[in-house]
């Protein structure tokens, strides 16, 4: 007191000055929350202040001084300045939220900040919505119900208040929202100043909720439906249907027990179903019951159930685990497995008849061509013997030369048989097809005549076939001759080769395995065949043709000849339309024979001085081999069985070749007489002659190296020619 005003508002003189001399100048002011910097116990600092300034004049009316009325201002106004911060920070976050709801009120519930991502959600832009109140986004309902902005702030003053409800889009329509409703700080002067709502779309979600509620209580009717069905099921099932305990125990059948197996429910519940069982089926049943224990489920379980009288029935069962029992349902099958039964005696029956009739057919064929060929020889022989007796020997050459015929063609005929039961004797070697008919094309034309042509079509790069190559030519030339047959007034023959990729379609269609393949297709454009015709075909002794212009047995040859080669024959054909017969052969994966190699085969000489022994129990065959082989040079040791030869063996005579009969007497075939053969002497080579060779009495047709085949009956340049062979590639003994 008493202190000059510049020395107490010293740190503030040069602000205060000019309105101390306005207030004395009668300019009296009031100022509100004005700025003062002043010097504290802390040092300077910002300060606010409201105050007013007026003179104060004495009796005479002069200026006595100045009246001052001040109040430091400074908290409220850092306090008014950090909440105008925190809403302009909050409505900047509000206009910026995308992906929310959010929006603020004043305290009457109304708008003042608006979000994007309301304006997203509910249609309203920020100028559609700021200004307006709140209740505009609340439905009839709520509105009704005063659920409005105000309601929800008044619960929201205490802290928080969820809200979750329907709210009304700018279209009229509803968006369902999931938030909460929050009290804004209270101004400087503790009053209210509105409310802030937070919320998220969850349209979807209580959509998705809704809808499964309704699929729970619809899955809920549908398993009271169903269990209505099936006890339905259960009751009216024509099958029986069971529930039994691991253990077998039964636990629960159906009413189709007393219809099919005469057991009232109250005779089986509780009872082991073992003792149901026929015997012979227990041990079955029981591991059956423990595989099930163990998760395994059967969809065809068959045993026999013993009916009340006695009686055992067929029962087909569907069975596997479930809720920890068995669970089955099982069909009668008792008459049917009958049917079945029955049908499998006929069909035997049918085979059987149908296996007496080809074998009749087969057998009177037979008997009817052999009987002509051995007519042929015996009649020729007994003139021979006729002439002979009375010393007439002019035509003796001419009876000789036809017996020697019909003696062949009883032999081809007896290869055609072999054949077509895929018995003959093959000699396989590697071949390429396309020299091979080649070097038929001049045959086959001199034999189908002028009348018609022959075409050859040889693929480029054709893989070669390990076959017998003659079989194949002799093949070849019958499908030639029939096509020719089937063209009277002539026509053309096409020899088509090529390489066949056969899938899994394609060689099943053809009865092969999938795999590589060469064809060898001969077809004309004559009569074509029928679809009887084709069945029939490959039968032995069947034929189309007139009594003496066929036998019956071309095609049943070939077809044995394809299987035996492990190949295939098909037939294509229409009536008036031509014929296709393609024989399908497996691709051999080395390299044919060389020109040179076969040539060198054909024309090998004998090496005189070399001894060969002959195993027959037949002493004509011996005998004649013994000539033949003798007139070549060599020296022949005979014997009648396996044992007589093997004594040779062992005698250390120096032998080159064993020739031997497949089918020999006193427990020794042919092939074991060579397996010890060469275990006395290794390396030792072996002829096989045969009239009827099971392969296997030749290791099931596969032959080792130094081993051959040769078919009875056989010609003399045939056995001198492959013993030449065989003697050429090399000597041991």
């Amino acid at each position: 007191m008493g202190a000059p005003f510049h020395v107490v508002w010293a740190d503030a003189w040069a602000q205060a000055k000019p309105i101390i001399d306005d207030a004395f100048a009668g300019r009296s002011q009031r100022f509100t929350d004005l700025p003062w910097t002043l010097d504290t116990d802390r040092g300077q600092a910002d300060t606010w202040f409201t105050f007013s300034y007026s003179r104060v004049l004495d009796a005479r009316g002069e200026v006595a001084g100045l009246f001052i009325l001040t109040n430091e201002t400074t908290e409220r106004v850092l306090a008014d300045a950090a909440l105008r911060g925190s809403e302009e920070r909050l409505r900047l976050v509000v206009e910026g939220a995308r992906d929310h709801v959010i929006f603020t009120t004043d305290a009457g519930g109304v708008i003042n900040t608006w979000s994007a991502g309301a304006e997203a959600v509910l249609g309203w832009t920020a100028e559609d919505a700021i200004g307006q109140p709140a209740s505009m986004i609340f439905t009839d309902e709520d509105r009704a119900d005063r659920a409005d902005i105000r309601e929800i702030a008044n619960a929201a003053r205490q802290g928080c208040a969820d809200d979750e409800r329907w709210h009304l889009r700018k279209d009229g329509t509803r968006v369902f929202l999931n938030g909460s409703v929050h009290p804004l700080p209270i101004d400087a002067q503790g009053q209210e100043r509105g409310f802030i709502k937070i919320a998220r779309n969850e349209t979807a979600r209580w959509q998705a909720q809704k809808d499964l509620e309704r699929l729970n209580a619809n899955l809920e009717q549908q398993v009271t439906e169903r269990t209505a069905d099936r006890n339905r099921l259960w009751q009216l099932s024509s099958d029986l249907m069971l529930i039994a305990g691991f253990d077998g125990s039964i636990q629960a059948v159906n009413p189709a027990w007393t219809r099919i197996l005469g057991w009232s429910e109250s005779e089986l519940v509780g009872r082991p179903l073992f003792s149901l069982i026929h015997p012979d089926d227990l041990h079955h049943t029981v591991s059956g019951a423990a595989g099930i224990a163990s998760g395994v489920a059967y969809a065809r379980f068959e045993n026999r159930y013993r009916h009340k009288d006695g009686s055992y029935r067929d029962i087909v069962w569907n069975a596997g685990p479930g809720d920890g029992q068995i669970i089955a349902v099982g069909r009668d099958a008792t008459e049917e497995k009958a049917a079945a039964e029955a049908l499998v005696a006929t069909e035997a029956q049918l085979r059987q008849a149908q296996k007496m009739e080809a074998v009749g057919q087969l057998t009177g064929g037979l008997a009817h061509d052999f009987n002509n060929l051995l007519t042929g020889v015996m009649g020729n022989l007994e003139l021979l013997q006729m002439r002979l007796t009375r010393g007439k020997l002019d035509d003796a050459e001419r009876f000789i030369v036809a017996a020697q015929g019909a003696g062949r063609r009883a032999a081809a005929l007896t290869q055609r048989l072999l054949a077509f039961s895929r018995r003959q004797t093959l000699d396989p070697r590697p071949t390429d097809v396309n020299r091979l008919i080649l070097g038929m094309e001049d045959l086959l034309r001199r034999t189908v005549g002028p009348l018609t042509d022959v075409e050859t079509v040889g693929a480029a790069g054709l893989w070669p076939a390990m076959i017998d190559g003659t079989q194949l030519e002799s093949a070849i030339l019958n499908l030639c001759i029939n096509a020719r047959d089937a063209m009277p007034n002539g026509g053309r023959i096409t020899i088509e080769t090529a390489n066949k990729w056969l899938d899994q379609r394609a060689a099943r269609e053809r009865d092969l395995p999938p795999g590589q393949y060469l064809s060898i297709c001969v077809s004309d454009t004559g009569t074509g065949m029928s679809a009887e015709t084709i069945d029939r075909a490959f039968e032995p002794f069947y034929t189309t043709k007139a009594i003496g212009q066929g036998t019956g047995l071309g095609l049943s040859m070939i077809y044995g000849f394809a299987r035996q080669s492990h190949g295939q024959v098909r037939i294509y054909s229409e009536i008036d339309q031509g014929t296709t017969i393609c024989i399908y052969l497996p691709r051999y994966a080395g390299d044919a024979l060389l020109l040179e190699e076969e040539e060198a085969i054909a024309s090998a000489a004998a090496a005189a001085g070399e001894t060969i022994l002959v195993v027959d129990d037949e002493a004509t065959i011996r005998h004649l081999i013994d000539e033949v082989l003798d007139e070549q040079g060599y020296t022949v040791i005979g014997a009648a069985d396996g044992a007589a030869g093997l004594k040779v063996l062992q005698s250390g005579a120096k032998i080159e070749l064993l020739i031997t009969d497949v089918g020999l007497p006193n427990g020794m075939n042919g092939r074991q007489v060579a397996d010890a053969a060469r275990a006395l002497r290794p390396g030792l080579k072996v002829l096989f002659i045969t009239g009827y060779a099971e392969n296997a009495a030749v290791g099931n047709g596969h032959l080792e190296p130094g081993m051959e085949l040769l078919t009875k009956p056989f010609t003399i340049q045939a056995l001198t020619s492959k013993v030449s062979d065989m003697m050429r590639s090399g000597t041991a003994g």
